[in-house]
This record gives C-alpha cells, sequence and structure tokens, in this order.
C-alpha cells in the first residue's frame, strides 16, 4: 500500500501545504509568499474570498475598515462639496448657517463650503429669509413665547440678527401673546379642581420654560386663575 505522496508523484503532482496546513493544490500548484499560483496559469490570492468576511467582523469589533473614510479625500473638492450640501437640504430644509456647520464638520475647506453655500443661495436653493418665516411658526403651534422662538431659531442655524427680527415681527402681529394665552387655557383646563396657587405656578413654569414675556403671562394669570 503507497503514502498519498507517492500516489500524488505517479500521478504527476506535486503535494504543496501551507503552515496552516491548507489542502494539497493540483496542477502542479505552489503557495508563494500571499498568492496561490496554479500549474494552470491562474494566479488567487489566497485571502480573497475571506476578505468580506473579515471586513465584518471588524465591523462588529469596532475597528475601523480600510476603504472607509467619513472626511473627503479632498477638502477643496467644489463638486464634491456642493453634492454634500444638497444631499443634506434634500433630506431636510436648512439655513446657510446649519449647512455650513454639517460641510465644515465633514471636513471640507471653509471657503470652498462658503462658495457652494453662495451658490445655492443665488439659485434660492437656501433661502434664510423662508426658512426663519417657517420656523417661526412652527415656535408659535408650540406655543413659544417671543425669547424661546429666538434661541430655538439661533439653535436651528439662522443668524442672530434675522432670528431677532423676524421674531419682533411675530410679535407685533400677536403671534406670541396668543400663544401664551393658549397655554393658559390649556394649563387651565389640565389643572381645573386645583388649587389657585398650584394652578398658577404651573401656568408660569410651563410659559417660562417656553420664553413667555413675564408680563403677558402676569396678565394672563390674572384673567384665567381666579
Amino acid at each position: 500500500m503507497i503514502s498519498a505522496e507517492q500516489f500524488l508523484e505517479q500521478q504527476g503532482l506535486q503535494p504543496v501545504s501551507s503552515e496552516a496546513g491548507g489542502p494539497a493544490l493540483a496542477c502542479g500548484g505552489r503557495l508563494q509568499d500571499d498568492r496561490i499560483e496554479s500549474g494552470c496559469g491562474q494566479v488567487l490570492r489566497n485571502d480573497e474570498e475571506d476578505t468580506p468576511k473579515r471586513a465584518r467582523h471588524a465591523r462588529h469589533a469596532g475597528r475601523v475598515v480600510v476603504g472607509v473614510s467619513r472626511t473627503p479625500d479632498d477638502p477643496n473638492n467644489l463638486d464634491a462639496c456642493r453634492e454634500a450640501a444638497l444631499r443634506l437640504l434634500d433630506a431636510a430644509p436648512r439655513p446657510s448657517g446649519a449647512v455650513r456647520e454639517r460641510l465644515v464638520g465633514k471636513g471640507y475647506a471653509p471657503e470652498i463650503v462658503d462658495d457652494v453655500i453662495a451658490r445655492l443661495i443665488r439659485v434660492r436653493l437656501i433661502d434664510d429669509e423662508a426658512y426663519a418665516q417657517s420656523a417661526v411658526r412652527y415656535c408659535a403651534s408650540r406655543l413659544m413665547g417671543h425669547r424661546g422662538a429666538v434661541m430655538e431659531l439661533k439653535r436651528k442655524g439662522v443668524d442672530r440678527q434675522l432670528a431677532q427680527r423676524v421674531c419682533d415681527e411675530a410679535e407685533s402681529q400677536g403671534v406670541f401673546a396668543e400663544a401664551a394665552w393658549e397655554l393658559g387655557r390649556r394649563t387651565a383646563r389640565k389643572t381645573a379642581g386645583l388649587d389657585v396657587e398650584v394652578r398658577k405656578r404651573r401656568f408660569w413654569s410651563a410659559g417660562g420654560r417656553k420664553g413667555h414675556n413675564p408680563e403677558v403671562l402676569r396678565e394672563i394669570a390674572q384673567e384665567l386663575f381666579v
């Protein structure tokens, strides 16, 4: 009885195994460094099939996978920066300040970001005025006051002066006063039957959190909580 090695030699095959105990190769295959070179003229990397699996393991283990980057290849690439800006605007309307903050945070050069934003403003894909007006209406629907609305607009990336101006206009139209009265009516309904001082404290607390004018809150409290 002959051994497996003798049988392969009689058939003209050369048994080859890797250091890790890999299988023998047909066609007189040889293991060279990190490649498998077969006698049939094919060259295969011995890690090709395992690459996706290792990438998945790396992700699950919290390691960074080679080829995945969170920063742009070229911070001065105008086209790539514009595409990134359009993706942000496609997801949700944003003022120029918010777009600039996100793009700079992604790694694009500030001067490139400013150029992109200027172009988008020219074609009205970014409209700070319209965004601010919409944001004020949203704040009023949440029963916020003047001070609360200004803070919310600034948080969303609206320029300080623009936020102040559109909120001043809304206040002159009685928008925030009506929001305060609606807040008072809702609080009155929710606290019906409680001690009057408790009802007032809850209203004052809610009005303060939403940024209403104390004078307006005092007037409403005297009218609704008696």
